[in-house]
């Protein structure tokens, strides 16, 4: 499982490593089946049909699991056949992960019932946000592109996707990991959300070119319009003077998600160090991937922000050495976002 985690979760594969024994299996076998059903809802050269009624079917096999009897797993077929392509480009992960899905579902159908109760919420969430968006962009090209209308949509949808995640995240540990701590349980809640929250409005607006260019637009409609823009404009990287007041206001929006993120780590026992450096690293990479983009012209195609791994190598082994130093390691993020407005 853990060579699997490996191949599919990239970075997020640090924070799976890193978490306490007590939720590492849980969560980790919540990830890979909310990849699952992203790899399944993103294939494109599947027919939007098919991509949905194999979603639905995934869905099912985790809400069977989670009641704890053996699930009827989905039949792929051209999905699976479409991802050994995409494995033969170099991302065997996706197609490996279909292929297990049968022993990761078992492997959720062994954990107690609570705990399956809380993943059946979250992945029921999550599935439901990828369902939404396949509805929504089900024909969006290129040359048609389709956008969010307003805010509100926007961010229900990073709720749905990653938002309940960070809920999910707070609920388990509160569960497992620290049940008697004197934590305010309602602003920690709140601030988890904000926190999935944050990473999710990372993707969208680092992944802006590639969405375009698959008919997506993430940034409303309501907003462009605003701005003297429309959608399709956003294909044109000269319309970056006309766009750029706009796309800042959404990192500075989700700057804001992020540090309500890290409130919520430093919130956190110190004793449970590892929680809290799970937590710390993804925060502290997506303030990393904002303080890019706010340098660089999203409009144009050829640009691409990915953080180089020495520079995560740095910030994970700066997390470790500052950790014994409260005041220090707390202005971490403070650090990087400083140094964002120099």
């Amino acid at each position: 499982m853990q060579d699997l985690l490996k191949q599919v979760s990239r970075s997020f594969y640090l924070t799976l490593r890193v978490l306490p024994r007590s939720i590492n299996e849980q969560l980790s076998i919540a990830y890979l089946l909310a990849r699952a059903s992203d790899t399944v809802a993103d294939t494109l050269l599947v027919e939007v049909g098919r991509r949905r009624e194999a979603l639905l079917q995934i869905r099912k096999s985790i809400q069977e699991a989670c009641e704890g009897r053996k699930p009827l797993l989905p039949e792929f077929g051209e999905l699976c056949e479409t991802q050994k392509a995409v494995a033969h480009a170099g991302m065997p992960g996706e197609r490996v992960l279909l292929e297990n899905l049968g022993t990761i579902l078992e492997t959720l159908r062994g954990f107690s019932a609570d705990d399956r109760l809380r993943i059946r919420k979250v992945l029921d969430t999550i599935t439901h946000g990828q369902e939404m968006d396949l509805i929504r962009f089900g024909d969006a090209t290129a040359d048609r592109i389709i956008a969010l209308e307003t805010d509100e949509e926007l961010d229900e949808y990073a709720y749905k996707v990653a938002g309940c995640v960070g809920e999910f995240w707070t609920l388990m540990c509160r569960a497992h990991v620290f049940p008697e701590a004197p934590l305010k349980d309602e602003e920690l809640l709140a601030d988890g959300i904000r926190f999935g929250k944050g990473l999710q409005l990372v993707n969208i607006l680092r992944d802006l070119p590639d969405d375009l260019r698959q008919g997506r637009c993430y940034i409303p409609i309501e907003r462009l319009s605003k701005h003297g823009l429309r959608p399709q404009d956003l294909l044109d990287a000269d319309k970056i003077g006309s766009f750029r007041k706009l796309y800042d206001g959404y990192l500075k929006q989700t700057e804001e998600h992020l540090a309500s993120g890290w409130r919520y780590t430093t919130s956190l026992p110190f004793r449970e160090m590892r929680l809290r450096l799970a937590c710390a690293w993804p925060l502290l990479i997506g303030l990393e991937t904002v303080r890019e983009l706010y340098h660089g012209n999203i409009l144009d195609g050829h640009y691409h922000v990915r953080i180089p791994q020495s520079d995560t190598r740095w910030l994970i082994l700066r997390s470790l050495a500052l950790y014994p130093i409260p005041k220090a390691w707390n202005r971490l993020f403070e650090a990087i976002k400083d140094r964002s407005s120099s």
